[in-house]
């Protein structure tokens, strides 16, 4: 269902438009004229605008080029009862999808209305896959502790060191990763992540180091592990406190020889991989538990980057909730949302146990509950 626009100063003319266009499952909204119709542009969201453009206070064509000017994205059909040749290329030209003549042909309309929303429709997903693509992760804040994470990684990201991410769950543990890749020498090459947690212990050394077919009873063919997918690239192994001592044997040797050998094989494979590691766990407690291999922490420990609580640089919490508002807003289709200042101080002023991740699942929450500007009543009734 498309959101259309519907501007003619004829009642007629305005509501056979709405008949034809509802029976074909769209939602229209109606403007008597030129101004009426910019006000709807401007407090609502269209798929496509169809516009008269002989109209009292402001023309078709006038209104034309104020929605250009403004890049107002919905295409615009023009209707015209005094149709000729000079009109529809004068409308082309200034940027209409296309011009039909009165009394209109109601093939015609709906072929037209098809094909505008069809190119809208691919304008949109192809600036969304643009965003997608451009996309470059960045931490947000102006705290101290944050600086200090920042100033790390620019002086690290270039050289090839290992580094081990810390942090509580939520920090943003692997934005530091990514950012570390993308300000490296290694940008271009390969870029894998394990999540070590989220894979059985009994299948991690497959998963990153390969197997060969036969390897054992499920291994139906050859498969090329995650430090090979990596090579020449960089490798982030998430939640590494979790993984298994026999894997972590073979991931030292990784490191040591900077070779592999898969699951089922006796034939060692040269690899040159970056390794970035991070854990929300204490390693050293878990070196004392016999939980993790003290040779292997060293390896991994060449730079050390802490990421800090969102409880020890609340001062970034304004910052977060704006481009969380912002970015939820444009995902959910919701028309711009804001927070008072009340609000911000209350946010502020919570404990924030799940980090990051947690002020985000409340900020969504409150967008999609909450009024246009969000209170302070708001935060306490829904979170």
């Amino acid at each position: 269902m498309a959101r259309i626009l519907i501007i003619d100063d004829e009642r007629s003319i305005r509501n056979t438009l709405k008949d034809i266009l509802e029976f074909e499952k769209h939602q229209i909204t109606l403007a008597e004229n030129g101004k009426q119709g910019l006000e709807a542009v401007q407090n609502g969201v269209f798929d496509l605008i169809l516009s008269d453009i002989k109209m009292p206070e402001m023309d078709g064509i006038e209104l034309l080029s104020l929605l250009i000017e403004k890049e107002i994205e919905a295409p615009v059909v023009m209707i015209s009862g005094h149709g000729n040749i000079e009109t529809a290329v004068e409308c082309i030209k200034k940027g209409s999808f296309d011009f039909i003549e009165k009394p209109i042909d109601l093939n015609r309309l709906l072929i037209t209305v098809r094909n505008a929303l069809e190119k809208n429709s691919l304008v949109i997903e192809t600036k969304t896959m643009k965003k997608k693509v451009a996309k470059k992760h960045f931490m947000l804040g102006v705290s101290q502790e944050i600086e200090k994470v920042r100033l790390m990684i620019d002086r690290v990201a270039p050289t090839d060191a290992r580094v081990l991410i810390t942090g509580d769950n939520g920090t943003g543990k692997e934005v530091v990763a990514r950012l570390l890749f993308e300000k490296s020498n290694r940008n271009e090459a390969p870029y894998v992540e394990v999540n070590c947690a989220a894979i059985p212990s009994e299948l991690i050394e497959s998963e990153l180091f390969g197997h060969e077919k036969g390897a054992f009873t499920s291994a139906i063919k050859q498969r090329i592990g995650k430090f090979e997918q990596a090579d020449g690239g960089t490798i982030f192994l998430d939640e590494i406190g979790d993984m298994s001592l026999s894997a972590q044997t073979k991931v030292l040797r990784v490191l040591q020889e900077n070779e592999l050998t898969r699951v089922g094989s006796d034939k060692s494979i040269k690899v040159d991989v970056r390794v970035l590691a991070a854990t929300n766990k204490n390693l050293k407690k878990e070196i004392e538990n016999g939980n993790f291999r003290e040779d292997l922490f060293h390896r991994l420990n060449v730079i050390p980057i802490h990421i800090p609580r969102l409880d020890q640089r609340k001062e970034d919490i304004p910052l977060l909730v704006a481009h969380f508002t912002e970015l939820i807003c444009n995902e959910q289709g919701i028309q711009p949302k804001s927070f008072d200042k009340n609000a911000i101080e209350n946010l502020k002023n919570r404990s924030w146990t799940g980090n990051i991740r947690e002020l985000r699942n409340v900020v969504e929450r409150l967008i999609i509950l909450g009024g246009s500007n969000i209170t302070d009543e708001e935060i306490d009734l829904f979170v």
